[in-house]
């Protein structure tokens, strides 16, 4: 058998981390056993999806890297084959058409409320012989006896009374085909082996296999995967994290590091935390899906965040920046080699965009000012500035070591901790308290534009000292 497993987003709304987590799941599952992954976009609520929202999930899948072999299909497009199932399940008798009006089924629904029953069709039109005028939706006749029973990968064993379930509709009076119906034609048609789903679609499943057995198709296998929470306990939402996929990439987080934190939340082996592409593939198991809800952790995507950006390969970062780079309207021409601009930072920041932030010390002209060029850049650094700047004005080869050299001398001859020294030069040079080790910093920068900061430096020095 090769496994053909499906992601099956509705168009509603961006792609959120839950639906990216069961994309790469089913996509992981269909590249494990060497299957086909399919894309379907299940657009048949036409008052709620949207051409920005099929957008957005595609967007979404293209920067996770979760390439699809087949699709994407619409819903929309398929409008004339779930109709003709239909049709043909109405002949076989295995659906019917219901002419009760929305009042009737309301009024039906509040009595059935009110005597604490399970609201549900109560089948006054399913025996009907005779063709009847007036507005009609078609229901399938769900069986009245015995029980679905399936085995969940995931869940176990799970059975429901057919009882308990409804004579469902297939398609509304407005030719509109449901859900449950759409989804059990396309998984046919697309002859889908593995469904790998939210558990909130476990309800869902009982009704969609007794249409697989009436349209006398096997059933696929389910996994039901558990629920993402917040940290509180309670179901994933904005406030927890629970943004479009693409805001993690606009605030600089690596697809790599998404995929990584997605595996772990409700998968795992073992202990281990850190997964490249080819080895989730390589573990991917359903077996070891957990059964309790998993919990997102932004702090915890942070540091896996911060791990890839210190172990990718320079390549596979500039290639993550350059995107960063046009947002941020970084000019990169006007300064050192961006690469190793990328190597002295990537081990300080823990997003793409900080890093980028982070690096414009190296191309722009900065402005001194706030409370760390006033706390430093006292009238007292003069002398000091004055000698770093006379040095490194006769520094012929420029480097991390002849800088340095500079700046231990300085201190050495006012006998000053190096800390008096550095801490000055590299607020006048980058504007900020923090930055990589001076020596390299001062490097990359280079020698013109280091010796005009310093000057600026000591102009501000020398006002503060007319202030006094």
């Amino acid at each position: 058998m090769t496994v053909r497993s499906r992601f099956a987003p509705s168009p509603t709304g961006y792609l959120h981390i839950g639906g990216a987590r069961t994309a790469l799941f089913s996509w992981l599952y269909a590249r494990r056993y060497g299957g086909k992954f399919i894309l379907r976009i299940e657009d048949t609520d036409l008052e709620r999806s949207t051409p920005e929202a099929v957008q957005a999930i595609l967007e979404g899948m293209n920067w996770l890297g979760l390439n699809y072999d087949e699709g994407p299909f619409y819903q929309t497009n398929r409008f004339a084959r779930y109709q003709e199932v239909a049709e043909e399940l109405v002949r076989a008798g295995k659906a019917y058409r219901c002419y009760c009006s929305k009042e009737r089924l309301e009024k039906l629904r509040e009595e059935q409320l009110a005597n604490k029953q399970k609201p549900k069709y109560d089948g006054r039109c399913r025996e009907l012989t005779e063709i009847q005028t007036g507005p009609s939706v078609i229901r399938f006749k769900n069986p009245t006896q015995g029980e679905v029973a399936f085995e969940d990968l995931v869940c176990g064993r799970i059975v429901v009374n057919n009882a308990e379930l409804d004579d469902l509709i297939l398609v509304r009076s407005d030719d509109s085909p449901t859900y449950n119906f759409c989804v059990v034609v396309d998984d046919i048609d697309m002859k889908i082996t593995h469904v790998i789903r939210g558990t909130d679609h476990i309800n869902n499943t009982p009704r969609q296999i007794n249409l697989f057995n009436a349209l006398v198709a096997k059933t696929p296998h389910y996994i039901h995967v558990p629920m993402i929470l917040g940290e509180d306990g309670k179901k994933l939402s904005k406030r927890h994290g629970s943004v479009s996929v693409m805001q993690y990439r606009d605030e600089g987080f690596l697809p790599q590091a998404v995929l990584n934190y997605l595996v772990r939340l409700g998968w795992s082996h073992g202990d281990q935390e850190i997964f490249g592409l080819a080895e989730m593939i390589e573990l991917f198991d359903a077996k070891n899906i957990s059964k309790s809800a998993a919990t997102f952790n932004l702090s915890k995507l942070l540091w896996i965040n911060q791990h890839y950006l210190k172990t990718l390969p320079i390549e596979e970062l500039l290639k993550q920046l350059s995107y960063h780079i046009h947002q941020q309207k970084l000019d990169i021409s006007r300064g050192p080699d961006f690469a190793k601009v990328v190597n002295v930072l990537k081990d300080r920041v823990k997003t793409l965009s900080e890093l980028v932030s982070s690096s414009r010390c190296f191309y722009e002209n900065i402005v001194l000012g706030g409370e760390a060029a006033q706390k430093n850049l006292k009238p007292g650094a003069i002398e000091a500035l004055t000698r770093i700047k006379t040095g490194f004005e006769r520094i012929t080869d420029w480097n991390e070591e002849s800088l340095h050299n500079v700046l231990t001398a300085t201190a050495e001859i006012l006998d000053l901790k190096m800390g008096k020294v550095a801490q000055p030069v590299r607020i006048a040079v980058t504007g900020s308290l923090a930055s990589p080790p001076l020596g390299i910093t001062l490097e990359l920068i280079g020698k013109e534009r280091v010796l005009q900061r310093l000057e600026q430096a000591l102009l501000y020095c020398q006002a503060a000292a007319q202030e006094v």
